[in-house]
């Protein structure tokens, strides 16, 4: 990959040789985080969106639909702890008498309106 030319793509070329000078190339640049472009020095917020956007967007395998090519974007740009991650979850369930037939018979936005007036 030609990193200059896909930072140039990006219009910002500017940045070419910060990646240069630390030795950024297409494996480290998989990976690379918003701290560790603030430290390249890419201050203005718009600069390290784009190249996240553009980083996650090379990570993503080809999608069939334009939704689950955003929807991987998304999904690739969030931080990934290889070791895992528990965390206690408590979940309530209520159960209103008559609201599975409202489910059935209106639409959700009914049967949210209903739901707020009952509160």
């Amino acid at each position: 990959m030609d990193l200059s030319a896909w930072l140039r793509g990006l219009g910002l070329a500017q940045y070419e040789q910060a990646f240069r000078e630390n030795a950024i190339e297409a494996d480290v640049l998989a990976r690379l985080t918003a701290q560790d472009l603030k430290e390249l020095g890419v201050a203005p917020v718009g600069h390290r969106r784009r190249l996240l956007d553009a980083i996650a967007a090379l990570r993503a395998p080809a999608a069939s639909s334009p939704d689950d090519a955003r929807q991987m974007r998304i999904l690739s740009a969030l931080p990934v702890d290889p070791e895992g991650d528990r965390r206690q979850v408590t979940v309530l369930f209520a159960d209103l008498t008559g609201s599975t037939k409202w489910g059935q018979q209106l639409d959700a936005e009914e049967v949210q309106a209903l739901l707020e007036h009952v509160n």
